[in-house]
């Protein structure tokens, strides 16, 4: 039996420390890449593809589950909409590579709070849906939170934006894919798509002399455990989907722009001034509505199917 809200049942209670796991992960993640330099975002991008499709085929033979990936590679619609996904991840690990290099993991952080308010408005535009109007003010009080934040440093804070919109389309196409894919088989067949293109360019920076690969044992060993750093939380997630509801998922998630914004301020050392801070209280004022939003019209729709 699937548990309600706020139960705290044996099925649960997995569900909840796989969850955390999956936002603790995400949100160390801003470490683990600092550990990786001197090797540039679009190299430990590279790798991190190449080295999760060995995790997941790994996973798979293991589990002896490579059948499931044969439907989704066969399918023309849905190998395509999983290419169109895993571009989308590599340009969200791009930007965020690069912004936690160039010291700019705050605005990474308040990439992912702005992420829901940016999946409402592509509900609006893309699958022109209507929304209540505590949506319509939260994504009000996002649009201030970004003009705050503009003025104050005289630029947009585009790492930012570029985040919330390329996680935001990731999570339209993974929707318009549905739940015939499960995680491990779609994350595989996601890399898969993107794996020669990996490769090729991993071997390309060799031949030029560019690659950090065999820069020390060390060194070598961090950039093949990429992928299953990266790939793991994704893994968890889906796992602690299947047994929490959807109300819990939606708090957790924020745990992990939480510790990202920590690990800037507090082990990074990236400043704060004020008008920063005022964009991120203004986001987290739209968070609180569309939180409070969400659970209010959840609970109509169980009074009326009740």
């Amino acid at each position: 039996m699937v548990a309600r809200d706020g139960e705290d049942s044996p099925s649960n209670r997995p569900g909840m420390a796989m969850g955390l796991g999956a936002y603790v992960l995400w949100g160390a993640l801003p470490i683990y890449f600092r550990a990786l330099e001197p090797a540039g975002p679009v190299e430990i991008v590279a790798q991190r593809a190449a080295w999760s499709l060995v995790f997941c085929l790994g996973i798979l033979a293991f589990t002896a589950g490579l059948r499931t990936l044969r439907p989704v590679l066969r399918e023309p619609r849905t190998l395509g909409l999983v290419a169109l996904a895993g571009t989308f991840i590599v340009a969200n690990w791009l930007v965020y590579i690069y912004g936690v290099d160039t010291g700019r993991t705050i605005d990474a952080a308040l990439g992912y709070f702005i992420n829901p308010i940016a999946t409402v408005l592509l509900a609006v535009v893309v699958l022109r849906e209507r929304l209540r109007p505590a949506q319509w003010v939260a994504c009000g009080l996002g649009v201030v939170a970004v003009a705050v934040i503009a003025v104050g440093y005289g630029e947009l804070p585009w790492i930012s934006l570029c985040l919330a919109g390329c996680f935001g389309l990731y999570g339209l196409v993974k929707n318009r894919i549905g739940r015939t894919v499960d995680a491990l088989p779609g994350l595989a067949a996601e890399t898969a798509v993107l794996f020669p293109a990996a490769v090729g360019y991993l071997v390309y920076l060799e031949a030029m002399g560019a690659g950090t690969f065999g820069d020390g044992a060390q060194h070598s060993l961090l950039l093949v455990l990429s992928g299953p750093i990266t790939a793991s939380p994704l893994l968890l997630f889906s796992a602690a989907a299947r047994r929490l509801p959807l109300s819990v998922i939606g708090m957790l998630q924020y745990a992990a722009p939480l510790l990202q914004l920590a690990v800037g301020v507090l082990l990074f050392h990236e400043p704060m001034p004020p008008e920063r801070l005022a964009g991120f209280v203004i986001v987290w004022v739209a968070i609180a509505v569309l939180t409070v939003d969400g659970l209010r019209n959840r609970q109509r729709l169980a009074r009326r199917t009740a």
